[in-house]
């Protein structure tokens, strides 16, 4: 039987400390038979692929799961990922819940949505797909992540532009609804505590952002400003450790109103929000 199988590499997956072995020992068997995690126990024993075990190796090493499978679940999206680009994160499907909601309490016919730092695509077009009448834009400067980007957002009706998110979307001042953002935020100083699969595998650009972390957030604290109407809203990814840090970022003298952070689904604080300032 597979699931046999499928025990052994959970067990040598949590020897090697990865933190969901079952999920991955089954996400891999499933990939790799090309059935459903649920569907692992039709699969018979003469079907059993002998590639399963290279799999298994490249995770028990601490390859990203979605590096070896090239596809990344986010909400009700399969992506495509690999080296280059920022695999997404479960904790970003929270921030993408709460902009979903505060774009549909505005009552704007047509919103129009900026997402900065967009890597894999991954929030534009969950905010494209649920918010069905809205206009998304994304940023991203990375040459090598665009090529996953590009990949993703095929067909989809999210405008792309490679460049700065600092000073992106000039032609759009003043006029956006909605600022999204999961920017880099790992402080430098905390490099050897962050997970191999990340580490070794996402590109430092998505991960590092100055010694505390915030250098580029504070950055695009300028740009969501410039970017917003009066009212509009910013909504910024944070390490659960910032907590207290990213919603002085945005503050009144700044022309900003009730500047607040949230949880993630784990009750870590995971993402600030604020207003802009009405004139």
């Amino acid at each position: 039987m597979l699931l046999a199988e499928v025990a052994q590499a959970t067990q040598r997956l949590a020897d090697a400390g990865v933190p969901s072995p079952r999920t991955d020992a089954e996400e891999l068997a499933a990939y790799l038979h090309g059935v459903k995690r649920g569907e692992l126990h039709t699969v018979p024993d003469a079907d059993f692929d002998a590639r399963y075990w290279e799999a298994v190796a490249r995770r028990e090493a601490r390859e990203p799961l979605q590096h070896i499978t090239g596809r990344a679940y986010f909400r009700y999206l399969e992506l495509q990922v690999g080296p280059g680009v920022f695999v997404p994160r479960p904790e970003t499907e929270s921030v993408v819940g709460w902009a979903i909601d505060a774009v549909r309490a505005m009552d704007v016919v047509e919103p129009c949505i900026v997402d900065l730092c967009t890597g894999s695509g991954a929030i534009a077009l969950a905010l494209a797909q649920e918010v069905p009448r809205s206009r998304v834009y994304a940023v991203e400067l990375s040459e090598d992540a665009l090529k996953w980007t590009r990949k993703n957002m095929e067909g989809s009706r999210v405008e792309l532009r490679q460049g700065d998110a600092l000073t992106a979307f000039p032609d759009l001042d003043g006029q956006v609804d909605l600022v999204v953002s999961n920017p880099p935020y790992i402080p430098l100083t905390e490099w050897e505590y962050v997970a191999p699969e990340a580490r070794d595998h996402d590109p430092e650009m998505a991960l590092f952002s100055g010694e505390d972390g915030l250098d580029l957030i504070r950055g695009l604290e300028r740009t969501a400003h410039r970017l917003l109407r009066p009212g509009g809203v910013v909504v910024v990814e944070h390490a659960d450790t910032q907590g207290g840090q990213v919603p002085w970022i945005f503050a009144e003298e700044r022309g900003w109103a009730d500047a607040a952070d949230h949880p993630d689904l784990n009750n870590r604080p995971r993402f600030a929000t604020a207003r802009k300032a009405l004139p």
